[in-house]
């Protein structure tokens, strides 16, 4: 069920890449903040599949699923269990000296999308989302 959770996602993120990115921009959270970095080891299985169902799914679209189509993915299919994730989006030049783009999603520690080539990028953007935990006691 996740991979064809992770496949609607796709579709929906790829479908949101079609608009201007103004009109999205407060879907993906706020913006310029960043979520906690603290580790939650109850989160970890989780975050592990919904990464891997999204990095495996993506090799199957008919659509481009490419670095921000993957990070929207991920962050959605979090929040809907209600687990906080970055979004971010930097920039860089290539050999060439030509302006890249690259986007990548973390939660907690830990990188869901995009990590692989990150470092090569100066963070241009941030998109937080949080989920409010009322405690009781």
């Amino acid at each position: 069920m996740l991979l064809i959770e992770a496949y609607q996602y796709l579709a929906w993120a790829r479908f949101l890449k079609s608009i201007p990115f103004a009109k999205v921009a407060p879907s993906l959270g706020k913006q310029m903040q960043e979520t906690s970095n603290s580790d939650d080891l109850s989160n970890k299985k989780v975050l592990a599949s919904v990464s891997r169902a999204i990095h495996l799914m993506s090799r199957y679209t008919f659509w481009e699923s490419e670095c921000l189509v993957k990070a929207i993915a991920g962050m959605k299919m979090l929040e809907k269990r209600n687990i906080e994730s970055t979004l971010y989006l930097g920039t860089a030049k290539d050999d060439k000296g030509e302006l890249i783009a690259h986007a990548w999603l973390r939660s907690g520690p830990y990188y869901i999308s995009g990590a692989e080539v990150m470092h090569r990028f100066t963070v241009v953007a941030k998109f937080a989302i949080e989920m409010n935990v009322h405690k009781v006691g």
